[in-house]
């Protein structure tokens, strides 16, 4: 049975929270000097010299309206990176607990679970890139607080078998991590629509994908409030910068413009796979519902210090386990992905 008040640190649930006078206050205010900033401007066109909203709570209400998740139910992080690592330091003691990952997957699972000194069991993914169940059964132990599942997973870019997942979360105590990172590029539905029925289901989406917002570092943690509020008692008071607030709420305006280079990336995607299957060498190029593909190919390393000696920067993937001979390579612009094929093309094989 699952009990958050068992999960949580002992330490994090009774941590009283940093609390600015800003996050005190509601209504509305002319004179604000409770945070010490600088009250004569910024050197630039627009001020920024007041801290944003700490909670980001217009941005919030935003996406609630696009994703139908109450925005209570959320945590914005500084990129996934820092959901991760919060969901890492609120629910697992270092030197005592462990998270479980199935590689090859998201490398910053096993990062910050180094970083914040907390054990990682590893149950590989099965050869055909899906959950090894019997496996991550063996391998739970009392101490593993976190399993995180990349779906569309990162390398492999294919989605994991939904109700795999399902079985975890019905028979998993812990929390069971869902990153949803390429989830617009694929058909299956989103877990969003199952955070009513799993109390230990977090979904992560990002920015930096579909919607082409990497350089501002905006990730979210969909979860039960009660999982929200205890992220929110750890996470920096301003994680989430002004301009980037600004930015994300202009581009949430833009829906269409994103959902239409959405189409235009699978539909590139496909092209793109059709190109590498012709090539000599290449061997295999696996399905894919991210925006891009592993493909497996004679010398790839060869290859890869072939592209980028040429400038085409790909992805090495071939020292990951199940992706030996592999390069994963991002879906580009249809004269991008025309000039990978015809620099592919004139690879000295043999």
């Amino acid at each position: 049975m699952f009990d958050i008040n068992k999960l949580v640190r002992p330490n994090i649930r009774a941590l009283k929270p940093y609390s600015s006078a800003r996050s005190e206050f509601s209504g509305v205010a002319s004179v604000f000097l409770d945070a010490n900033e600088n009250s004569f401007g910024s050197p630039l066109t627009k001020w920024y010299n007041r801290y944003p909203d700490p909670l980001q709570w217009e941005l919030k209400k935003k996406i609630a309206g696009i994703k139908n998740v109450p925005a209570g139910q959320m945590l914005l992080g500084n990129g996934s990176d820092e959901c991760i690592d919060l969901l890492l330091r609120a629910f697992c003691e270092p030197a005592l607990d462990a998270v479980l990952i199935c590689p090859p997957t998201y490398g910053m699972y096993e990062v910050y679970a180094h970083v914040n000194n907390v054990a990682v069991q590893e149950v590989p993914l099965l050869p055909d890139f899906q959950l090894d169940l019997e496996g991550i059964e063996e391998a739970l132990t009392a101490q593993t607080k976190i399993i995180f599942i990349c779906s569309p997973n990162n390398p492999t870019g294919n989605s994991i078998d939904r109700e795999a997942i399902e079985v975890i979360l019905n028979n998993f105590d812990g929390l069971v991590v869902v990153d949803e990172a390429y989830i617009n590029y694929s058909r299956n539905r989103s877990f969003l629509s199952e955070l009513k029925d799993y109390p230990n289901l977090v979904v992560l989406q990002t920015f930096s994908k579909a919607w082409g917002l990497a350089a501002l570092r905006l990730g979210v943690t969909y979860a039960s409030t009660d999982i929200i509020e205890i992220l929110n008692k750890i996470k920096p008071p301003y994680n989430i910068n002004a301009a980037t607030q600004e930015l994300a709420l202009k581009a949430l305006d833009s829906l269409d413009e994103v959902n239409a280079m959405i189409r235009e990336t699978v539909a590139e995607r496909e092209t793109l796979v059709r190109g590498l299957a012709t090539l000599p060498g290449v061997q295999r190029v696996f399905p894919s519902d991210a925006n891009f593909v592993l493909v497996r190919i004679a010398e790839a390393t060869k290859v890869y210090e072939f592209l980028r000696d040429k400038g085409i920067i790909v992805r090495n993937r071939s020292n990951v386990i199940l992706c030996d001979d592999c390069l994963r390579i991002t879906v580009g612009t249809p004269e991008q992905n025309q000039k990978l094929i015809t620099t592919l093309n004139s690879y000295p094989n043999g």
